[in-house]
């Protein structure tokens, strides 16, 4: 994957130049690619993901769905400013930082969506942010096949497994809970939403994320299966 940057007018695009470059030609993207009232007029938004921020998902019109995330605050700080970021230059954006992220775990073959370009777009002293992957086709939270009693020991040890793959390679993830890991139609576990997260040495981190999965896990089984749910994780993350 080549990333490449950028610039129009107030915008700075970090986009993956393989998919989204023609021989010799511009880059198929601008600022209007991140507008939701551009992909609106066209009628290719084909549905929204639930959560903060609502998520779109585009039809790419190349035979894949995107999925455009606009960075949202949460908390109390969102009273002050729900969409805006304190500029302190352009690579500690957080968007540019997700991509860059998710485009080196995606090149060393983990399991996270393809990037496909991120946009900052700078106001004064703050900026605003969005982020576009490829959708996973078919693909579910983990949080709604436990709701539903879909979760089988063989899937929560996978999860766990793949959990263990990106700890191997040092990937804290800040917000490791039951939404953000995804399963595709043929089984397959998926992490997604890498904001914030980074790469680490070894240490005590391994075990916050594993206890945050944890507290989301028991969230959406019932009391009596919390323990061997969490049991069968544990199992296929020590394998």
């Amino acid at each position: 994957m080549r990333l490449a940057t950028l610039r129009a007018g107030k915008s700075h695009i970090l986009y993956d130049a393989d998919s989204l470059c023609d021989a010799g030609k511009a880059p198929q993207i601008g600022p209007s690619t991140f507008d939701p009232a551009w992909w609106q007029a066209k009628g290719r938004i084909t549905g929204q993901a639930p959560g903060r921020g609502a998520s779109l998902f585009l039809n790419a019109g190349n035979g894949e769905e995107w999925v455009l995330r606009p960075y949202r605050r949460g908390g109390l700080v969102a009273r002050l400013s729900e969409a805006r970021y304190l500029w302190t230059g352009l690579e500690r954006t957080r968007a540019f930082r997700e991509l860059r992220l998710t485009a080196d775990l995606h090149t060393r073959g983990l399991p996270v969506p393809r990037p496909v370009a991120a946009d900052v777009t700078r106001h004064g002293l703050t900026y605003s942010a969005a982020l576009i992957t490829v959708r996973i086709p078919g693909a579910r939270a983990l949080a709604s096949l436990l709701e539903n009693g879909e979760a089988d020991d063989d899937l929560l040890q996978r999860v766990g497994a793949t959990i263990r793959r990106f700890h191997d390679v040092g990937l804290d993830h800040v917000d490791l809970n039951a939404r953000n890991l995804l399963v595709d139609e043929g089984g397959k576990v998926w992490l997604i939403d890498l904001d914030r997260c980074q790469l680490r040495p070894d240490g005590a981190w391994k075990g916050r994320n594993l206890k945050r999965l944890g507290s989301s896990v028991a969230k959406f089984v019932v009391p009596a299966a919390i323990e061997c749910t969490t049991e069968q994780i544990t199992a296929g993350y020590d394998s």
